[in-house]
């Protein structure tokens, strides 16, 4: 992979007098086809001018003015399509909420052009044969001039019958708009003097019936609040607009203004599933890959987010080409206060904290061996190493993911995950990600992960001890990474929660970490520097050095934000940056999108996991449900169930891994045994 710069130097933008009204992050479509989305600073201004560059501040790439614009959008999308005279914008918005404030401030110089909707009407209607070319036009004409009274007694019926509480799907949205239309002369007459004032009395019953097939064939603009919530992808030429329903596109003139138009697609209602979103089986979650930026093009390689990203870009499953609707929320918020860590910790100190029995309440709703998968989160880092042939920058790759399996842990302070059971398994398709407990004591985890031209594995085991102030957690084991001939391993740096008694807990990991390449003795020395009063925090750096021990690349970046090689001291190369975070996290246990899928019983495997995956554990399902009662009575009878396996000598032994000396290596089956199906088999659950 070609490395890609960009400058630091904060370059003003173009000078302008105009006040910003609008700004901040949004996924743009790139230039080149198939090269997906890459994360755009956007700024609207007063004067109509939408620009964006690759940060803040920096020299503006494109720009063009919105009041000639067409601005398209789609039915359960998150995406907006503006096209003008001299450049075209295809943007995506993570989030409902960035949606609805982006188009806000797009409405601003959104002026529909009476004469347009007029034109469209009767074309379309024609095209349809809804009724004889005269009559159409002369009804198109006339609900053209009352549409804006139309929509206002519609919000003003809206508000007064439809319960506050309630979230309707599209299709009982459109039930009450049309219903409302279909009213009798004499009950629009009602409306109007009751609740609008201004509604005419030409809204009679068949005038409504007949502007409800019109709306169903081309779209206007509707309410604010309704409108809001519809999204998605629309192409059309720099100076016509197209308004597209069921196959039929008719096109006219775009009238002065912009315009905007929503898009009758095939796709869900936002309101209908507000926290799903779709990828394939086996593409790459969140933010994976690195984000490489040059100041000199915009159609470079960037991110390539599988949340974000196109389906006929994502990569099918070697097993199956199911889609999957992935959640972006758990079932329900943290659920119960965690309680005191203090004063069980205190009880305590000095000892390994997995020989003690914690409430439920202390865990957050995965097991150790899903965390362990949090961990590869970026693995489509390995893909970019291995793609690499230079060394040095294959072995800066492996570095920025080895600092990347830190991300999640951020904002997750005060909970622990499920000890598993012994025999205990996690599967991850997307990653060909496989995980065991394979001895209880001391605990340790093996797990495997495997993709195109590499393959991950390692023995997870440490201990924690508590010194009073912080909590310790001491990583064991080795991972190791093969790409090719090349042969990574690495140990971790110890990790501290801190503020435990008084102030806010955080976390901070503190040490250094060597990744050596056994194959040519190379190796990065990657340092976690503690934090102090002043200064960054969770501040990364490094050198790469060669088999001579010749400095060949210097590193730097955060383990919660991005990882950068360093070329001046005004260049950078960057080699990853974190994912955005769900605007809902702190409420969510402090999850990553990512995590937020971890334990979700999605599409792809019900009825294929083995009775041992940790998804089918009751205590963690209870507790993602916010059953805390249910939660603590499954956690102690599984525990409970595994003491008593124990002492009749019926413990169950690791299936999928072996012992090779101190380590544990995947001895291979898990995926064939999953094709085949479970039943019949000898594997029994755990709970």
């Amino acid at each position: 992979m070609t490395s890609h710069r960009y400058s630091m130097s904060f370059a003003s933008a173009a000078a302008t007098n105009s006040p910003v009204i609008q700004e901040g992050w949004v996924l743009k479509k790139r230039r080149k086809k198939m090269q997906g989305f890459a994360r755009r600073y956007f700024v609207l201004q007063q004067s109509g001018i939408l620009s964006y560059s690759f940060e803040p501040g920096q020299p503006v790439r494109d720009q063009l003015y919105l009041p000639n614009a067409a601005i398209s959008t789609a039915s359960g999308r998150k995406d907006i399509h503006i096209d003008s005279a001299n450049a075209t914008f295809h943007i995506k918005c993570l989030s409902t909420e960035e949606f609805d404030r982006w188009m806000v401030a797009f409405r601003k110089f959104i002026v529909p052009s009476a004469e347009a909707r007029r034109s469209a009407t009767l074309r379309i209607a024609t095209r349809q044969g809804v009724a004889k070319v005269t009559k159409s036009a002369t009804i198109a004409e006339e609900m053209g001039t009352t549409l804006s009274e139309l929509e206002e007694a519609f919000l003003a019926f809206k508000e007064s019958k439809a319960p506050s509480s309630s979230v309707k799907s599209r299709g009982e949205k459109d039930k009450a708009k049309f219903g409302l239309f279909k009213k009798s002369h004499h009950h629009a007459n009602e409306l109007g003097a009751s609740e609008n004032g201004n509604l005419q009395s030409s809204t009679s019953e068949d005038q409504s019936a007949q502007f409800q097939r019109m709306r169903n064939q081309v779209s206007v603009p509707g309410t604010v609040e309704e409108e809001q919530k519809e999204s998605g992808f629309y192409t059309s030429s720099p100076t016509r607009t197209s308004v597209a329903s069921d196959s039929v596109h008719e096109w006219f003139d775009a009238s002065e203004g912009a315009e905007e138009f929503v898009l009758d697609e095939s796709v869900p209602d936002a309101s209908e599933r507000p926290s799903q979103i779709s990828s394939n089986n086996d593409s790459t979650s969140s933010m994976h890959g690195a984000e490489s930026i040059d100041t000199d093009s915009d159609s470079e390689e960037s991110i390539r987010s599988p949340l974000v990203q196109e389906d006929d870009e994502a990569p099918a499953s070697p097993e199956t080409s199911l889609e999957v609707s992935r959640r972006t929320l758990l079932p329900t918020p943290v659920t119960g206060d965690e309680g005191s860590l203090f004063a069980v910790l205190k009880k305590n100190v000095g000892k390994d904290l997995s020989t003690i029995t914690m409430p439920v309440t202390f865990n957050e709703p995965l097991t150790l061996l899903q965390r362990a998968a949090e961990e590869l989160e970026y693995y489509s880092l390995l893909d970019q190493a291995a793609a690499a042939s230079d060394p040095i920058e294959r072995l800066q790759f492996v570095a920025a993911f080895a600092v990347s399996g830190y991300a999640h842990t951020r904002h997750r302070t005060g909970r622990k995950g499920f000890n598993p059971m012994l025999a205990e398994t996690f599967e991850d398709s997307r990653m060909k990600f496989i995980a065991e407990k394979v001895r209880h004591n001391p605990v340790e985890m093996a797990y495997h992960a495997e993709g195109s031209n590499w393959e991950l594995y390692a023995t997870s085991a440490g201990k924690t001890k508590f010194w009073g102030k912080s909590l310790e957690i001491i990583p064991l084991g080795t991972t190791h990474l093969k790409i090719g001939k090349d042969h990574y391993q690495w140990k971790k740096p110890s990790s501290f929660m801190r503020n435990l008694i008084a102030g806010t807990k955080y976390l901070e990991h503190v040490g250094k970490m060597v990744i050596e390449n056994a194959t040519d003795n190379s190796r990065c020395v990657l340092e976690f520097k503690q934090n102090g009063y002043w200064g960054p925090s969770n501040v990364v750096s490094g050198t790469i050095t060669d088999s001579s021990g010749t400095v060949k690349s210097e590193l730097e970046g955060k383990w919660d934000e991005q990882f950068s090689q360093t070329v001046d001291p005004s260049h950078l190369v960057v080699l990853w940056r974190v994912a955005p975070w769900p605007k809902q996290t702190h409420d969510y246990y402090g999850f990553t999108s990512f995590g937020m899928t971890v334990n979700e019983m999605s599409a792809d495997v019900v009825g294929k996991l083995p009775p041992t995956d940790s998804r089918l554990r009751p205590d963690v399902r209870a507790l993602e449900n916010g059953d805390l009662d249910t939660a603590e009575v499954e956690k102690n009878r599984v525990e409970e169930a595994q003491r008593e396996r124990r002492k009749k000598g019926k413990e169950p032994k690791p299936r999928w891994f072996k012992q090779q000396g101190d380590e544990w290596v995947y001895a291979g089956g898990y995926w064939e045994a999953r094709a085949k199906g479970w039943k019949g088999t000898n594997i029994d659950g755990l709970w």
